[in-house]
Formats: C-alpha cells, sequence, structure tokens
C-alpha cells in the first residue's frame, strides 16, 4: 500500500472557496494536482494507493484509489470534491469520518492522529534526507510531504518522533505533486532497479 500525506498549510477550511481561484484558495491547486499525482496514471486509478490532505491540522480529506468513481485529472474537479469533503464536514464526528462521494472521506482530525491511524513505514520527504537511492523501497510506505510551504517548527519535531526514514528524491527542489510522482516510480521499479 502507497499513502500520502500532504499537509496543506494555508487551504480553507470551509467549501466557500472559489473553483476559479485555485491558487487564491490557500494554493488548493497544488494539493489538488497531488491527489491526482497520487492517484492517477495514463487511463488508470492506483487502487493501491491513498492521498490524505491535511487540512489546518484541523480536518483530513482522504482519497481511496481503490474506491474513488471518476476522479479526474484537472485542478478543477479535484478541487470540487475537495469542497464537496469540507461541505460535508459536519457530518465527521470524533473518529468517524463523513463520505460525501465514493472513496473521499473527511475527518476531524490534524497530522498526529491522521499518521497514528496510518500503517507502513513513515517516510518523511525532505530536501535535507538521505538520497532515495541509498533507502530500501518499503512495500507498505506512508509518505509525509507538505504544500508550498516548509513543515511548522512542531510538524518538523513530530516528523522526527515519527518518521522511520527522512529522505530526498533528487538533488532539485520538486513540487509537492512532482514528488508523489517521483515516489511512485522509486517504488514501481524497486529503487530505480527494475525497468
Amino acid at each position: 500500500m502507497r499513502r500520502f500525506v500532504v499537509v496543506g498549510h494555508e487551504a480553507p477550511l470551509d467549501p466557500g472557496f472559489s473553483l476559479d481561484d485555485l491558487p487564491g484558495a490557500g494554493r488548493l491547486d497544488v494539493l489538488c494536482r497531488c491527489v491526482t499525482s497520487g492517484l492517477l496514471t495514463s487511463h488508470g486509478v492506483r487502487e493501491d494507493a491513498t492521498v490524505s490532505l491535511v487540512l489546518g491540522d484541523e480536518y483530513t480529506v482522504r482519497f481511496e484509489g481503490r474506491e474513488i468513481r471518476r476522479l479526474n485529472p484537472d485542478e478543477r474537479s479535484t478541487g470540487a470534491r475537495i469542497r464537496d469533503a469540507l461541505a460535508a464536514r459536519d457530518g465527521a464526528i470524533g473518529a468517524m469520518e463523513a463520505n460525501p462521494s465514493p472513496g473521499v472521506y473527511v475527518g476531524r482530525r490534524g497530522l498526529e492522529a491522521t499518521l497514528d491511524r496510518l500503517d507502513g513505514i513513515v517516510v518523511e520527504l525532505h530536501e535535507d534526507g538521505d538520497p532515495v537511492v541509498e533507502v530500501d523501497p518499503p512495500a507498505d510506505a506512508t509518505f509525509v510531504l507538505s504544500d508550498h510551504r516548509e513543515f511548522t517548527a512542531e510538524e518538523a519535531d513530530l516528523l522526527a518522533e515519527l518518521a522511520d526514514v527522512r529522505a530526498t528524491l533528487g538533488p532539485e527542489r520538486l513540487h509537492a505533486d512532482q514528488a508523489i510522482t517521483v515516489a511512485h516510480n522509486w517504488l514501481d521499479t524497486a529503487g530505480f532497479t527494475r525497468y
């Protein structure tokens, strides 16, 4: 299983944002691209992948590849899925998530609570990590990365405690959605050794 947890630092917490200005909605465009990079292939869906967007350390919107239906590769339609999830947030009570559409869930939990619910090796993707080519690709991984902002000091401390591996994907800084694509390729090729 492959899980991607993306921290959205400025993302809206209510559904009142405009789909015509996703960059102006706390860089929601970045998070939309992370969802499509995490779940979509050319003409298909990665059924073994999940993308969780942690919004403002209050809500987590989770997309399940094995359940998702009609996810399109454009930012606007993914933004609409996020908006629908936030509109359903009142149905998320305690540990129970709301499920506004197939494969889309919203829960009242921040980064720590989201990570506590997940299994697998936790891999923090960070430019100061160990080169990924020196790390054995895990069969069951949870990748944690940030949106267009650096992790906060509190998030960095939490990841220093919870992450099993801190890895960098290459010598250049990548956008979050690009990092997800490279991480998929790293796993798809057994650590860049099989093509």
